[in-house]
């Protein structure tokens, strides 16, 4: 095959029906919800780069009524983002004092710099990493045991834990079909934890009239599960997207027909694009 550039896609949106649906549609459309679920994987660079692209592009059409928040940033750590939002902290004192992902450089802090630039809120969303290991490790109900001022960075407890959300079962399947029950539910509540807390976060910072941008793994919320579930709990009538990823080895990047069932609009990238780590 003769090399040309236009044989090769790095991206397609779809939406939930299957059809092909170009950025500048895909953001009209998205600026018609409440709370936005930006799904990725974590190391993949397109996904990165449209995640920027499209908040900015959300950011104009919304007249910067936006939100953002993200799953990479813990809540005991909202004060520091807070601190370099407001010039504060510079990059390097952020650095020593916020538990940053190894990509952070690459593909958050342009995220966090453009809120920083245009005088946006970001909310830290996740819970400390810490309760979500201990969950895994002694259960949920091990979070009773934490001090009041603790209770602060994790979901109102008891958070309710069912194999009906979707992705959960999904989630117990990985520890294997001999795995030890209650470890494996420890496994699935640790998620919960984190999925429940990142709900509430967004729930405490939703503004009226603000549009929520949030970033996240995409099994936070796939098929409409995770986050989204909790949010849908707790707020039947708010008006909430998903947007999911896919790695595709088709060139052409076709919808997915199997082993994917499809959110409100939905990402197709190649599979070999750059990782970022």
């Amino acid at each position: 095959m003769i090399f040309n550039a236009q044989n090769f896609k790095s991206y397609q949106f779809y939406t939930q029906n299957g059809k092909e649906i170009n950025p500048e549609k895909l953001v009209k459309n998205l600026a018609e919800y409440d709370v936005i679920f930006f799904g990725e994987l974590h190391n993949n660079s397109i996904n990165h780069w449209l995640q920027l692209r499209i908040t900015e592009a959300l950011y104009k059409k919304a007249n910067g009524k936006i939100t953002l928040g993200a799953e990479m940033f813990e809540r005991d750590n909202q004060k520091q983002i807070n601190q370099y939002l407001s010039g504060k902290l510079d990059e390097k004192q952020l650095k020593d004092s916020v538990r940053l992902w190894s990509n952070f450089a690459t593909d958050y802090k342009p995220l966090l710099d453009f809120a920083k630039n245009n005088q946006l809120k970001f909310i830290a969303t996740n819970v400390p990493r810490k309760y979500a290991q201990q969950t895994a490790k002694q259960g949920l109900e091990s979070l009773n045991n934490i001090s009041p001022e603790e209770k602060e960075f994790i979901a109102e407890l008891p958070v309710k834990v069912t194999l009906e959300t979707p992705g959960y079962e999904e989630m117990k399947s990985m520890m294997g079909a001999h795995a030890d029950v209650s470890k494996a539910m420890n496994f699935v509540s640790a998620q919960a934890i984190k999925d429940a807390t990142m709900a509430e976060s967004i729930l405490k910072n939703m503004e009226a009239g603000k549009m929520f941008i949030h970033f996240n793994g995409d099994f936070h919320s796939k098929e409409f599960g995770g986050i989204y579930w909790y949010i849908q709990q707790k707020d039947p009538n708010l008006k909430m997207a998903v947007i999911s990823i896919y790695e595709s080895e088709n060139r052409e990047l076709a919808f997915p027909e199997k082993n994917f069932k499809p959110t409100t609009f939905n990402l197709v990238v190649p599979a070999d694009m750059t990782k970022t780590y």
